[in-house]
């Protein structure tokens, strides 16, 4: 049974799909995706990070949303949505970095960046190598914690949506010890749940998905690596205004 905490994939993600081309999903044909969606996101992110421009982030997490779900729900179309995804999620996340970097210390960004990377390549090596082995179990209590924070997200946004003050625990200039281990906990998840990821994308290359799906399966590690930069980012800034 599949079973991923992201959104994007998740046990029905490969039910009921239709081979119009006759080619199959690889692994090789979903990093090659990947990596050409990593391209076209740093390049809106270093666009909007460079020019200082930060009234792009709203048109970019909504338009990104927006194609999202265009996305999860006409998976036949990846090959157009997931590159426009990726120019929107950038064009957001790089007027948040230059938030960031204005707010704390330059350094922010870059280290972000790098700690990112670096997780996301030591996870694939990990699980690559057998070290990391997503059982049921592993698999059942990501799914399960990556749900509850998605709760408090939704229950913090609708609380401050209607004039409450806004968590302290999701404040990255409050850096008090449970910030930081909240921070911290969410980071362990996120990354946890790259595993998920490659072992779904493994499963559903095996099970012969259509080719379509190497750009789907690159959506979803990128819905998972734009929460894991923004939570990083979140703890950097914490870890810089403690007490």
């Amino acid at each position: 049974m599949m079973r991923s905490g992201n959104p994007a994939l998740n046990k029905k993600t490969f039910e009921n799909l239709t081979n119009t081309s006759g080619g199959v999903m690889t692994l090789d044909g979903t990093v090659n995706k990947t990596a050409i969606s990593l391209g076209l996101l740093m390049l809106a992110a270093y666009y909007t990070y460079a020019n200082a421009i930060i009234n792009y982030i709203f048109i970019g997490f909504i338009g990104g949303f927006v194609v999202a779900l265009v996305t999860i729900f006409k998976k036949e179309w990846s090959l157009i949505t997931v590159p426009i995804y990726a120019v929107l999620e950038g064009l957001a996340l790089g007027g948040i970095s230059k938030i960031f970097a204005d707010a704390y210390y330059p350094g922010i960004v870059t280290q972000s960046i790098m700690l990112t990377v670096g997780i996301f390549f030591t996870l694939l090596l990990a699980y690559k190598s057998k070290l990391i082995k997503p059982t049921e179990n592993f698999k059942l209590g990501v799914t399960a914690a990556t749900g509850g924070i998605a709760l408090f997200y939704l229950i913090s946004m609708l609380f401050n949506v209607f004039g409450g003050s806004p968590s302290p625990l999701l404040d990255p200039s409050v850096g008090g010890f449970w910030g930081i281990g909240f921070s911290l906990f969410v980071v362990v998840i996120a990354s946890l749940n790259l595993v998920m990821d490659f072992d779904f994308i493994e499963e559903a290359a095996e099970s012969g998905a259509p080719k379509y799906m190497e750009w789907y399966g690159a959506f979803g590690l990128l819905v998972t690596l734009v929460w894991l930069y923004l939570e990083i980012l979140r703890l950097l800034a914490k870890l810089n205004g403690r007490d």
